[in-house]
């Protein structure tokens, strides 16, 4: 793994290190064929200018960030991978996660592909192209989705923070299929100002980087609050693994990693216990009516695709159109439902400092079996319902979570999520630092 945001800090600020020389890096990195197509807008001067003229004592002092497409930049029309979008009027004004980043001395790289209006796990895109995973050099894999160039941006290190955001796991899917770090947050702590939309009860403004103490960093920035740091062991917390949903229809390196990880943690210390959770058996019932994304994205979308439909990919457009199915009684039922649903998925998991899951149940499936193509239709949907199905759980529990990287060496990337209820952020990045650690070891 290349050096990451907190020491590239330190050495800048050390003057071991020239602001100037790192962006060169990046710039050579998102130049390099391993960032084709992870990129639908580049800038390379501004950011060269950027990074030039920053303050080596602010927080990002003058590294490198790139920016999910749906993420509004002065200037510049907002496509989010779309290209019905693509000539839409300019932005007045930078997203505010973009403004607080570049606030902090962050120098923008360059706005990321992604699957189109972020509406898939998989990270494919027919307009612009996929972005192939970093982690096999020989068979192109997918990056999953949605923020699937802002991840291969992180791994190939052309961006120490790859902006994004996470509305069924968008972040974290990714992060795990690249052998990353996702966080994604308590949606409330980060505004979604200048943002387009997926769904508005679900969308969370999160960020991958390198390691857990990166995501720190950017949390705080993007969150504009301090992370309460613990000084507490691993030994000093109660852990839960459930089995039940997370493990169904799992691969077996995902199996031997979370597994193996798990006795790592145990032998580093960690109390872990094993518990059941049936109300996840509840979801499918609860979101029986087509839950929140495709009835919030057809509410955005409804004029846009009378007119422009044509252009838009057919996946993305086939599931947005299944919201105009859903009556406003089912909405506000589903609301009420989800609202139960977490009273109860909280005192199941009081007592318990975090929640051990796999990120997702599966290594990153080749880009051949699930491009473009009605006759690959079917093996992209049971992907991308298998790459939603763990992380989209905290999505609904309006909680927390972090995906870090669990694989054995010389392995397809795995990922490890620590999750819990909302505004349980801190406890968890102080877990999955420690746990990081241990994994490193």
């Amino acid at each position: 793994m290349r050096p990451d945001l907190y020491a590239s800090r330190l050495a800048l600020r050390a003057r071991t290190a020239d602001a100037r020389t790192e962006m060169a890096r990046a710039i050579a990195a998102a130049e390099s064929p391993a960032c084709e197509h992870v990129f639908t807008r580049t800038l390379f001067a501004e950011a060269h200018r950027e990074a030039a003229a920053a303050d080596t004592d602010t927080v990002l002092a003058g590294l490198s960030f790139s920016a999910k497409d749906l993420f509004d930049v002065a200037g510049q029309p907002t496509p989010a991978g779309s290209i019905v979008l693509a000539h839409a009027p300019a932005a007045p004004v930078d997203a505010t996660a973009v403004s607080r980043l570049r606030a902090a001395g962050g120098a923008l790289i360059g706005r990321t592909n992604m699957s189109e209006f972020a509406f898939s796990g998989v990270g494919v895109n027919p307009h612009h192209g996929t972005p192939v995973n970093p982690c096999d050099p020989i068979t192109p894999r997918i990056p999953g989705g949605s923020s699937s160039g802002a991840a291969v941006s992180v791994a190939t290190g052309a961006a120490f923070i790859g902006l994004g955001s996470d509305t069924g796991g968008s972040i974290r899917i990714p992060a795990a299929l690249n052998g990353i770090v996702g966080f994604k947050s308590t949606a409330r702590w980060v505004p979604a100002d200048g943002a387009l939309p997926l769904s508005t009860t679900l969308d969370t403004v999160c960020a991958m980087t390198r390691s857990v103490r990166d995501a720190i960093i950017a949390h705080e920035v993007l969150a504009a609050r301090r992370v309460t740091r613990s000084t507490l062991p691993l030994a000093g917390y109660r852990l839960a693994v459930v089995k039940d949903l997370f493990f169904d229809a799992i691969d077996t390196p995902v199996a031997h990693a979370f597994e193996s990880t798990v006795s790592t943690l145990r032998a580093a210390g960690a109390r872990i216990e094993e518990i059941a959770l049936p109300a996840l058996a509840e979801l499918p019932a609860i979101n029986a009516t087509g839950g929140f994304s495709a009835p919030e994205a057809y509410a955005w979308h409804r004029l846009l695709l009378e007119r422009s439909g044509a252009g838009y990919d057919p996946r993305v457009a086939q599931r947005i159109l299944k919201g105009a199915a859903m009556k406003a009684h089912e909405y506000i039922d589903l609301i009420q439902a989800r609202a139960a649903w977490i009273a109860r998925i909280e005192a199941a998991i009081e007592g318990f400092d975090a929640v051990l899951s796999p990120t997702v149940p599966i290594t990153a499936p080749t880009i051949a079996s699930v491009a473009s193509g009605a006759e690959r239709d079917a093996e992209f949907f049971r992907v991308n319902a298998l790459l939603l199905r763990n992380p989209s759980v905290v999505n609904m529990l309006d909680g927390c979570a972090i995906s870090i990287p669990c694989q054995t060496h010389g392995e397809l990337p795995v990922g490890l999520m620590l999750w819990h209820a909302a505004l349980h952020d801190d406890t968890v990045l102080a877990i999955a630092e420690q746990a990081e650690a241990a994994l490193q070891q």
